[in-house]
C-alpha cells in the first residue's frame, strides 16, 4: 500500500474517532427555568431539587450578593473561591451555568 493511501486511511479513521464528540450536546432544557427549593410544597424533583411555582419565582431567586464580599485569603495560595450554585442562587437549577 502507497504511503499516502495509508496516512489518507489514517486521518479517515482518525476523522471517524473524533466526530462523535464534536457533534455531543447538551439538550436542549424542558422548561425555561426551575428554581430550585429543598421542600416538595407543589414542586417537582429536578437535579436534586424541588422547582418552585414559576408564578412564585422573584427577582431574588436570581441574584447574588455574595460575588462582591471580600474573602479570606491568609492561606498558601492568597486567593479565595466564591461559588456560586444553585443553594447561592436558586434560579440557575437546571440551566447548566455554575
Amino acid at each position: 500500500m502507497p504511503m499516502k493511501s495509508l496516512s489518507f486511511l489514517a486521518s479517515l479513521y482518525l476523522l471517524a474517532l473524533i466526530f462523535p464528540f464534536a457533534i455531543a450536546s447538551d439538550p436542549n432544557p424542558v422548561q425555561d427555568f426551575c428554581v430550585g427549593v429543598n421542600t416538595p410544597a407543589n414542586g417537582v424533583l429536578v437535579n436534586g431539587k424541588f422547582c418552585k411555582d414559576p408564578t412564585l419565582a422573584t427577582a431574588g431567586d436570581f441574584y447574588f450578593t455574595g460575588l462582591n464580599q471580600r474573602g479570606e485569603t491568609k492561606n498558601p495560595f492568597g486567593f479565595n473561591v466564591t461559588f456560586g450554585n444553585v443553594d447561592n442562587v436558586p434560579g440557575l437549577n437546571t440551566l447548566g451555568l455554575s
